[in-house]
């Protein structure tokens, strides 16, 4: 009787895949973003580094951000639409020279799969643009686990203000 259970069991565990931290990927290739301009536009609109970023998925200098040692309370908005990405009350110091955040405004940041360097990595980008943002790592701190890590020039930030 062990010699059937075992096999079944071995099915059973090996089977099981964990999904509390999978993000929903899909390709920016196969999706028609909100806001959609020309190449010439976006260069009008955008630093050379935004466009760099945002547009040909460049990755900035570590350390490099205005945005890395900010600590005021506001939004976090994509530096090519507007849209709101994070929030202050998230973001972390995780010590890789970009902002980190370690959970997204939801709805407004999607997912593509990035093997750029050789290897998965889960790409971030605006849902409303299709901006490159940065990647997203299982290596955050709690609630979450995640690090968003961002290129800060991919944002802005808009501070609350008191009423």
């Amino acid at each position: 009787m062990f010699k059937n259970i075992l096999p079944l069991l071995c099915l059973i565990v090996v089977s099981c895949k964990g999904v509390s931290q999978e993000k929903e990927i899909t390709s920016k290739k196969d999706k028609e973003f909100d806001v959609t301009k020309t190449e010439a536009e976006w260069r009008a609109e955008l630093s050379d580094a935004e466009f760099y970023v945002l547009r040909k998925e460049a990755t900035e200098n570590a350390f490099t951000s205005e945005l890395l040692e900010n600590k005021e309370k506001g939004t976090y908005v994509c530096a090519g639409c507007g849209t709101e990405l994070f929030r202050s009350e998230t973001k972390f110091r995780s010590g890789t020279g970009w902002p980190s955040f370690y959970e997204e405004i939801k709805g407004n940041v999607a997912y593509d799969v990035d093997y750029k360097i050789g290897y998965k990595r889960t790409e971030e980008h605006c849902a409303t643009c299709g901006g490159h943002l940065g990647h997203v790592f299982e290596d955050g701190p709690k609630p979450t686990g995640l690090r968003h890590c961002i290129n800060g020039v991919a944002l802005d930030f808009v501070p609350d203000h008191a009423n």
